[in-house]
């Protein structure tokens, strides 16, 4: 393994910090300067994984616009989807599906982004993804759909939605 100049990785873990933090300013700084769009950190969260899951908006529009990949997975296994769905984030949803974000990306688990909306009994969530096309029916690794995890987490009210589809 190759020695990384110290001034090298300091830029890398600002352009982490400016996504973790949404400052779109310093991201667009630093990509302007050449961090690369699909950086990946230790843990193998890109740059538009972390905005995504942090909710800013503003940072995974720039990244989106640079050609980050919606579609990437971190070391768990977890999509930008996935992370935006945990969090109840429905204008993230939005602008990573309008972007190509693929509305079944479960990662390794099977674990679609309605799953997690449905887990956390994230209505909003839930009523956009099955009004953009998700699959009621699809099954984790597990075999288990969207309203089995929603019966299984407690999670009322998205469990109703989910047992009319």
């Amino acid at each position: 393994m190759t020695d990384i100049d110290p001034q090298v990785l300091e830029v890398l873990q600002r352009a982490f910090e400016a996504a973790r933090a949404g400052n779109e300013a310093q991201l667009r700084e630093l990509l302007d300067a050449g961090v690369p769009v699909n950086l990946t950190n230790s843990k193998g969260d890109t740059l538009l994984i972390l905005a995504s899951y942090h909710g800013h908006l503003d940072a995974a529009r720039l990244l989106l616009s640079r050609g980050a990949d919606p579609e990437r997975v971190n070391d768990m296994g977890q999509t930008p989807m996935q992370g935006a769905a945990f969090k109840g984030n429905v204008p993230m949803l939005e602008l990573l599906l309008d972007h190509g974000a693929n509305i079944e990306g479960g990662g390794p688990s099977g674990r679609t982004p309605l799953t997690f909306g449905a887990m956390f009994n994230h209505v909003p969530v839930v009523e956009l993804l099955l009004a953009r096309g998700a699959d009621a029916g699809a099954a984790d690794v597990t075999g288990s759909t969207a309203l089995d995890a929603a019966r299984q987490m407690g999670a009322a009210d998205t469990a109703r939605l989910l047992s009319g589809h």
